[in-house]
């Protein structure tokens, strides 16, 4: 007691005690932060539960402050994984799906059908870069979901696509279906097996799914000799409903329209002879595909794991003439307005900033270093006196 009633003891504690009111005060504005993303988070604990490492490390007592800082963590990783693709990949497609013959010159390089099936493929070779293909097919007795999922499905994709010789999933956002992908596409023997990195992402106006994949750049994962990385790589699809060729009037078709380029490093002519030789076989191994998925998933009612992926989509408002985009919130579908402006590739994220400056704080008070300086100041203090 005699110990504690020293001036100098109480002024120390004073100072330790108003030192640490902007610490707290920071540690507050970060946990309102973390509150008020809390519905956003939720989704997240599923990233942090797919291995036992990330159970342990979130599992951590929360006096720890672990947890808080793999959320925080988690939370940037799921923000990268949502701006894989984007929507101006979505606005690319829509672009040079409504661009009319006089603005590309679309050659017609096939037209058949089967019983099932009809296919009607283009092709328009620009100045630079790869040609570009566009293709329209059309199921006969197929719904737009179920398609959409056989499209995502890459382990059933191996069972009727035989180039694709190894698949891996290496990122998927449980918020947005936003997902990363490896493929290893097996080329004849005069060319070495190629490798794709491939983000994909879905989005969905009324029953009309939208399916965009794009290369994406994945430092994880360096670039070999052998496969040979395809980095130029676009590869999307509009999916809907139409009318049966049977003339019944009833929506029980579906209609599937790719554009599909990409840069394989080989010559421009040797690639185009190939593609055209061999375009009607991949079609018909396509078709075959789609059966064999059709006919899986009436003797199972479960869905596989990429189909759940698939069904993860963003909710979009598309008009006529589908030239402009209007994002819809879950709080717009229960009625609410919300404000329709996508942020510009180039534009300042102020969230970026708060949650970078959230985390550093949180560093900064795990580190020891903050309380490490006053402990030596309150030290010198009492020293002095």
């Amino acid at each position: 007691m005699e110990f504690l009633k020293r001036p100098s003891i109480t002024e120390t504690l004073v100072d330790i005690l108003l030192c640490a009111v902007p610490i707290w005060l920071a540690v507050m504005i970060g946990l309102v932060i973390g509150w008020s993303w809390r519905p956003r988070w939720t989704g997240l604990v599923f990233l942090g539960l797919r291995s036992k490492f990330r159970f342990i490390w979130t599992a951590a007592p929360p006096g720890f402050g672990a947890r808080r800082l793999w959320l925080a963590f988690t939370a940037l990783t799921a923000e990268k994984e949502q701006h894989v693709v984007t929507e101006n990949d979505l606005e690319h497609l829509l672009q040079l799906l409504e661009r009319k013959d006089g603005e590309m010159e679309w050659q017609t390089l096939m037209e058949k059908s089967t019983p099932n099936m009809t296919y009607q493929a283009w092709r328009c070779e620009p100045e630079t870069g790869p040609a570009v293909y566009r293709t329209r097919t059309v199921f006969e007795g197929a719904t737009p979901e179920l398609v959409r999922d056989f499209f995502w499905d890459d382990e059933f994709r191996r069972k009727w696509d035989h180039m694709l010789a190894y698949v891996k999933t290496l990122e998927e956002c449980p918020l947005t279906g936003t997902m990363i992908v490896q493929w290893i596409k097996k080329f004849p023997f005069f060319c070495s097996d190629r490798e794709y990195i491939i983000g994909r992402r879905i989005w969905e106006a009324g029953k009309n799914y939208y399916c965009v994949t794009k290369g994406v750049p994945y430092p994880a994962l360096p670039k070999r000799d052998k496969p040979r990385r395809v980095e130029h790589y676009f590869s999307s699809w509009v999916i809907r409903a139409v009318e049966s060729l049977k003339g019944d009037g009833q929506l029980s078709a579906c209609e599937v329209n790719l554009i599909h380029y990409e840069e394989m490093g080989i010559p421009k002519d040797v690639a185009k002879l190939a593609i055209r030789h061999g375009m009607w076989g991949g079609v018909k191994k396509l078709n075959s595909g789609m059966k064999a998925y059709q006919n899986a998933r009436k003797s199972d009612s479960s869905s596989p794991g990429r189909a759940l992926m698939a069904s993860i989509t963003t909710k979009i408002s598309v008009n006529e003439s589908m030239e402009s985009l209007d994002p819809v919130s879950s709080e717009e579908e229960k009625g609410q307005v919300a404000n329709p402006k996508y942020q510009k590739d180039h534009g300042i994220d102020w969230k970026w900033i708060v949650i970078g400056g959230t985390v550093a704080v949180v560093c900064a008070l795990h580190s020891g270093a903050i309380g490490k300086a006053l402990l030596l100041g309150a030290g010198r203090r009492i020293a002095r006196r």
